[in-house]
């Protein structure tokens, strides 16, 4: 997936490019709006990481430009601490969600694994291993029509991984995508449901491999 950082500071713009980069995105940056502007005009990507203060031309018109143009990529907004008016005025701009600096990357993490989720994919089916399939409509995993029980949280860690195929995610992008924001999970979590998934699908774990100082990776 891709993404597309605007941001004028270049300390934090360079810290938001690596981290996400370590984490397997593939991430474009613009120092000022008009520059971010065109980027997201011209580019295709899944999620907008965008600062309201910019050079040229600011968070909130671009916003403004993007929505009117139908272009509906999610937009997540970064806002200066205790700017109220700033986190209202960009919401009714067509802004998605915000964050307030400073903020914690496993927040920041979690926040645009919610907005991943969001987006529409177009595939209400997989076909894994030797006759698994997954039924996103149904909710329900079969292999060779036999249903195989899946917790809420097994099943939304196999859409994501199915989803992902082929990508290294880190624990906290799994945790962010699966279990959102609570405060009472850590990444153990993931482990945990990472191996009672393997339990219950058999041979087909061969796909679902850890990948060392990472998380893990579904290899198709």
């Amino acid at each position: 997936m891709k993404m597309l950082i605007i941001e004028d500071d270049e300390t934090l713009r360079r810290g938001l490019l690596d981290h996400f980069r370590d984490t397997g995105w593939a991430v474009i940056t613009a120092a000022d709006g008009e520059r971010g502007l065109e980027l997201a005009f011209n580019e295709r990507v899944d999620v907008i990481l965008l600062d309201l203060m910019l050079p040229k031309i600011d968070g909130f018109q671009i916003c403004e430009a993007l929505r009117r143009e139908k272009i509906l990529t999610p937009i997540l907004m970064l806002t200066a601490k205790g700017q109220v008016e700033d986190v209202v005025r960009g919401l009714e701009t067509g802004a998605d969600d915000y964050l307030v600096k400073p903020f914690s990357l496993r927040v920041l993490d979690a926040r645009i694994g919610v907005l991943v989720r969001r987006l529409d994919k177009g595939q209400s089916e997989f076909e894994f291993g030797e006759g698994f399939r997954l039924d996103l409509v149904a909710r329900t995993l079969k292999c060779r029509e036999e249903v195989i029980s899946l917790t809420p949280k097994e099943f939304d860690l196999m859409v994501v991984f199915l989803r992902r195929a082929g990508r290294a995610m880190t624990r906290e992008q799994l945790l962010g995508e699966v279990w959102g924001h609570g405060l009472l999970v850590t990444t153990r979590s993931v482990d945990r449901c990472v191996k009672t998934l393997r339990e219950k699908i058999g041979r087909a774990a061969a796909h679902l491999v850890a990948v060392r100082g990472v998380g893990y990776r579904w290899d198709p």
